[in-house]
């Protein structure tokens, strides 16, 4: 068996997504499926880039699964931790064509397979004998109570086998429908955690960081920087385990823009990219995935702070000129 693979937890999705702009209009029905996932995205990066990454989530039984699964091993990806389980294949129906943000996603979450799920159904032994990194998103712990304590029951396990952790602090307010909010449950996990990735939005929703200044497209970078900085040394003080945090901030003017910069700290230093900005990208989703696994690639590897940031935009930026979520 394969060693120090790095695990993944999370939901797969299926992305059903207007093929043109339009969503079930009298002229034109025409879609897109893509399969997908926050942490399943992480995944298949991390083994583009040639690390040893698997995913564990939990699908019914049929044909659907079986595509998916033959798919990510084309990809590279291990597949030996996934569960079957009764229920749906979760989706969420993209009603643009490029992944805008502004309210055009809905989600079909609630009796998928993954939100099955129930703490100490899972042999966390077995899950993390040959693991050497674990990585989960706020995502899974927005969906429900259940999750959240499976989540909290993967990550104690995770630190208590001296797995290093990463977290995307992905926040989607549709997905927080279970009577708490991020505040009264992201602090619980966070305490072990060694990688936090985000923006200072989601930081100060999540983790009650200082957001002093509203921030727009047309904010001075600098004055950006200092609130990164600023978000970034309140997390490290708050949080002893963690030794790294890096934020992204993506602007766009319209579908087909993108302003695209990145910064990571530790605690020695704050560092920041240049900025990418484009005018003709294909899709957005994804994004702040790639970034994610190029922040892990680049720690991984031990890259300095300067080509941390580098790599984990680049790897960002990318994505925005490919269709699907990975």
């Amino acid at each position: 068996m394969l060693s120090n693979k790095i695990l993944c937890f999370g939901e797969i999705l299926m992305r059903v997504q207007a093929n043109s702009g339009v969503f079930m209009s009298k002229k034109e029905n025409l879609v897109n499926i893509y399969p997908g996932g926050s942490e399943l995205n992480v995944a298949v990066k991390l083994a583009k880039l040639g690390l040893n990454a698997s995913i564990l989530s939990a699908l019914p039984n049929n044909l659907i699964s079986e595509r998916i699964i033959n798919l990510l091993k084309d990809e590279c990806v291990d597949t030996s931790k996934l569960m079957y389980k009764n229920g749906n294949l979760g989706m969420y129906f993209l009603l643009s064509n490029n992944g805008l943000s502004n309210g055009d996603v809905v989600y079909d979450r609630s009796y998928s397979s993954f939100s099955q799920l129930r703490t100490q159904e899972i042999n966390w032994d077995l899950v993390f004998e040959d693991v050497c990194w674990f990585h989960f998103s706020a995502l899974t712990i927005s969906l429900s109570q259940d999750l959240a304590e499976v989540c909290e029951e993967a990550v104690t396990e995770a630190h208590k086998r001296g797995i290093p952790i990463s977290v995307d602090l992905n926040y989607r307010s549709k997905l927080w429908q279970y009577g708490k909010e991020p505040l009264e449950v992201m602090p619980n996990f966070i305490q072990y955690v060694n990688v936090i990735m985000g923006n200072v939005w989601a930081s100060n929703k999540m983790l009650n960081t200082s957001l002093n200044n509203i921030i727009t497209e047309s904010s001075d970078k600098d004055d950006m920087l200092a609130i990164a900085n600023q978000s970034a040394a309140e997390i490290f003080e708050k949080y002893p385990l963690c030794m790294h945090v890096a934020n992204t901030y993506r602007f766009m003017k319209h579908e087909k823009h993108n302003r695209f910069f990145g910064t990571y700290h530790n605690r020695e230093v704050n560092v920041f990219s240049e900025t990418f900005e484009s005018y003709q990208l294909v899709d957005r989703i994804g994004s702040g995935d790639s970034f994610m696994a190029g922040l892990i690639y680049s720690i991984y590897k031990g890259f300095d702070s300067q080509l941390i940031v580098d790599f984990s935009t680049q790897c960002g930026f990318d994505k925005l000129f490919i269709a699907g979520d990975f």
